[in-house]
């Protein structure tokens, strides 16, 4: 339930983020946004590292460099969400973000890939896969 919880809380935030991330480009455009975005998510997190300290920062060594430049991906999310929402309107912005977000873990799952537990695909999660694209297509109609 908590995972749901924070899935929901994630889901809220992502929109808010893009719309709020959309305005603040208007006023001073969109690597100006991206820059300012990252610098006040990494003041934050910092903060609450050096509150909270819940991981083992020794460990950093073990981890493969791929997944240490894992935030660098924030980078793209946000230009690409506030670019997008100024050029098709929040709504389908979103509606592709999550369906292209849902699609590319499906993916990921179901071939095991980056460490993940391989699931096997099912018939109803391909045709909920392919409801979902249809579902974004009507929405732009």
């Amino acid at each position: 339930m908590r995972g749901a919880l924070f899935a929901l809380l994630g889901g809220l935030c992502i929109t808010m983020q893009g719309i709020f991330n959309a305005r603040m480009s208007d006023a001073i455009g969109g690597w100006h946004t991206t820059s300012i975005v990252h610098l006040a998510a990494f003041t934050i997190a910092m903060l609450i590292y050096i509150n909270v300290r819940d991981g083992k920062g020794k460990s950093f060594r073990q981890v493969p460099f791929l997944y240490l430049i894992g935030g660098s991906f924030g980078v793209v999310v946000v230009f690409s969400e506030l670019t997008a929402i100024h050029m098709i309107d929040p709504a389908p912005a979103i509606a592709i973000l999550l369906v292209a977000q849902i699609g590319t873990a499906f993916v990921i799952e179901s071939r095991g890939w980056f460490g993940e537990r391989k699931v096997p695909v099912t018939r109803r999660q391909g045709i909920g896969l392919i409801m979902m694209l249809l579902g974004v297509v009507f929405f732009q109609l």
